[in-house]
């Protein structure tokens, strides 16, 4: 999440020279087209700039490293075109999935267009490796989807309120799901006794459920283990902070639902963890102190 991406890199570049990196982090080129080459992850390929299919590091063709270019101008061209490229592939693949979408359902645009009656409302993590409907198998329409460094559910934060009054007293989701996923920067950043200027404000939120759970979290003795518990409490708090909201707690006194749920992502299965938040009895309890229904419970 908190990676410099290949584009940021070429941005703040000022001079026409550039670094020299290790062989392992390079950022190679086909002819004069820059590509992503991702280091992070154990299938090591590289993603050509004009297509979506992989290149393997194994492949013959012959990449050329900017740092092998003289000409500052050649490299403004080469930025140039990569921008121009992956900007319109996504239009490419948008007219690629409507054309699939009308061949599967000629009424299927049409159907969408009359309105959304969504089941879910996905609270999730603004990591672009976690979309919601893929990895669920949500069709459009399926889910009203909001999504946040770190899945913070913030009383102060208008927009995750006005998300959740709008999904439960106009759309009448029946189910609320916060997700988070192991390996999460926003986590693993709060766990840092570091400066984040802007950041610090809203990874608080995380070092405040570390303080809440310091006993347990600290009885962890590895590192790993105790990360990816944290990243589970944090999923645990969230569903308790949208349990503790107005319109959650109105709607189900009248209607019974929404159920509000925790789950977590892995990364390495692939899979959905559920936390098996059990609602009914978080909702009693915290209504000790934040009942807002105006009956007695």
């Amino acid at each position: 999440m908190f990676r410099t991406r290949l584009i940021g890199s070429f941005l703040s570049k000022t001079t026409s020279t550039f670094p020299k990196q290790a062989p392992s982090t390079i950022s190679p080129r086909i002819g004069s087209c820059p590509v992503r080459y991702c280091s992070n992850h154990s299938n090591h390929g590289i993603l050509s700039s004009s297509s979506a299919t992989p290149i393997t590091k194994s492949s013959p063709t012959t990449l050329t490293h900017p740092t092998t270019r003289s000409s500052s101008s050649s490299q403004k061209e080469d930025i140039s075109m990569y921008l121009k490229e992956t900007h319109e592939r996504v239009f490419a693949r948008n007219r690629t999935w409507a054309a699939e979408q009308v061949a599967k359902d000629p009424d299927f645009f049409k159907k969408i267009s009359a309105g959304q009656t969504p089941e879910y409302l996905w609270i999730g993590c603004s990591d672009s490796r976690i979309p919601a409907e893929q990895i669920t198998g949500l069709e459009p329409g399926d889910a009203f989807v909001h999504r946040n460094i770190a899945n913070l559910v913030c009383n102060t934060d208008l927009n995750a309120m006005s998300v959740i009054e709008y999904a439960v007293a106009h759309l009448e989701v029946k189910h609320i799901v916060v997700c988070g996923h192991y390996g999460c920067g926003g986590v693993k950043a709060a766990m840092t006794p570091k400066d984040l200027g802007i950041l610090n404000p809203w990874l608080r939120n995380i070092r405040d459920i570390y303080r809440l759970h310091e006993k347990e979290l600290d009885a962890i003795k590895d590192e790993d283990a105790r990360y990816n518990r944290l990243v589970e409490l944090n999923v645990v708090e969230q569903c308790r902070n949208i349990i503790k909201t107005a319109p959650v707690q109105k709607c189900y006194a009248e209607k019974k639902f929404p159920i509000v749920h925790g789950w977590v992502f892995d990364f390495r299965t692939g899979l959905l963890k559920d936390l098996n938040i059990d609602f009914e009895a978080v909702l009693h309890d915290i209504q000790k102190i934040y009942n807002l229904t105006g009956s007695q419970t």
